[in-house]
């Protein structure tokens, strides 16, 4: 009888402690507060950024977050065409053919010049207010933050 009472009394306290770590891992969740940015969040975080680094005025900088929205609105939506298809969840992904390679790099190679006009196209809306060396570091800095972004996706 005491043997069943204490397997019993085991047993008990086991399933207590399962309990209370997965309410322990909830809550350093909630305590950390990581929620997820939105695109908008991230963008307007960038053109904080970049304006402290260019040091713009109030007149300059309303004008470069609105135009630099804009940019980035469309250079995402760019790369979502662009974005490579995962296969299903336990799936092992299968080997491409090579029509499906070719058809891959060309529209690859079709993103890439559709980035390239956009950022001609915003070179020019920049240089309205920015000067050249400016704009250089807007965009060296954008393409930075992309860099960053990725290798953080790709740590997750």
């Amino acid at each position: 009888m005491k043997t069943k009472y204490l397997v019993m009394m085991v047993v008990a306290v086991l399933m207590g402690t399962q309990v209370m770590n997965a309410q322990d891992s909830k809550e350093q969740v909630e305590r950390r507060g990581r929620k997820r940015m939105t695109m908008e969040q991230m963008v307007n975080m960038q053109a904080n950024k970049i304006i402290g680094d260019l040091g713009l005025d109030d007149k300059t900088s309303a004008k470069f977050k609105d135009v630099y929205a804009k940019y980035m609105k469309e250079m995402n939506d760019l790369r979502k065409e662009y974005m490579p298809k995962r296969p299903e969840a336990g799936k092992k992904p299968s080997m491409p053919t090579d029509a499906e390679v070719d058809k891959m790099m060309r529209d690859k190679f079709k993103v890439g010049r559709k980035m390239l006009d956009l950022r001609e196209k915003y070179y020019d809306e920049f240089r309205k207010f920015l000067s050249p060396k400016q704009v250089q570091k807007v965009y060296e800095q954008g393409q930075e933050n992309h860099g960053k972004f990725n290798k953080e996706m790709n740590r997750r």
